[in-house]
């Protein structure tokens, strides 16, 4: 039997997070449609961390089981949503994928059979691209990203909105570390050094809140913030002009 495991941090998220789930949910309905002769066990675990909104609300509408804390950490709401969907499924480790994404994510339809099929060709690591909303950006922004981004190069980024592995070897690693930010690119640094066979993939890439301001100091939002500002800032007149 195989399963798969998907964890979503979120603190107040009440304005995207209902598209997000909408989007994991289908990604499941079609995984588990796929997989029906092999009985895919199938667990989407909501996080929420401090929300003072309607966030948890919005999540429980959907099929997915919540949890509530208030650490304000997002290291510490993927470790709990981890450890609690790992118990909630019935497989082998070693058959079991964990797949990760953010509350202000969309993931595409193939999100999950994506990853699943590059852990029955034995990878542990999947490190999946992560594409803004053009529409929270400017055109010179959204355009400059176009140019800089080539389908079927993914560069091999880490994003906690687009990351998957296999259960065996998070276990191995010690799991995701209780960090307030960066706490992805941590657990990545760990799998790497167990030698964990890795993929970089922008089949299943996923879109993101093209906002500046985000949940974490120095997450996506703040790179998009400081890529729109060199982009986009007025041009330097020329002394005497």
């Amino acid at each position: 039997m195989k399963a798969v495991a998907v964890v979503i941090p979120a603190h107040d998220e009440e304005a995207l997070i209902g598209r997000c789930l909408a989007s994991v949910t289908r990604a499941v309905t079609q995984a588990r449609e796929r997989e029906r002769d092999r009985a895919l066990v199938a667990t989407v675990v909501v996080v929420l961390d401090a929300c003072a909104d309607t966030t948890p609300a919005q999540a429980r509408r959907w099929p997915v089981e919540t949890i509530e804390i208030a650490a304000r950490n997002v290291g510490t709401a993927r470790r709990v949503g981890v450890a609690y969907a790992l118990d909630r499924v019935d497989a082998r480790p070693e058959d079991t994928w964990v797949a990760m994404t953010d509350a202000d994510t969309v993931v595409p339809r193939d999100w999950i059979t994506h990853q699943l099929d590059l852990m029955d060709a034995g990878v542990d690591l999947v490190l999946g691209t992560v594409r803004p909303d053009f529409a929270d950006l400017s055109a010179r922004h959204a355009a400059y990203w176009r140019a800089t981004h080539h389908r079927g190069r993914p560069p091999g980024n880490v994003h906690g909105a687009n990351l998957g592995v296999r259960a065996s070897a998070y276990a191995e690693s010690g799991g995701i570390p209780d960090l307030v930010e960066h706490e992805d690119v941590a657990l990545v640094r760990a799998l790497r050094a167990l030698g964990a066979r890795e993929q970089a993939s922008d089949v299943h890439e996923v879109e993101t809140s093209g906002r500046f301001v985000g949940r974490t100091p120095a997450g996506y939002a703040a790179f998009l913030r400081r890529v729109h500002a060199w982009i986009d800032a007025p041009p330097i007149a020329a002394p005497g002009a």
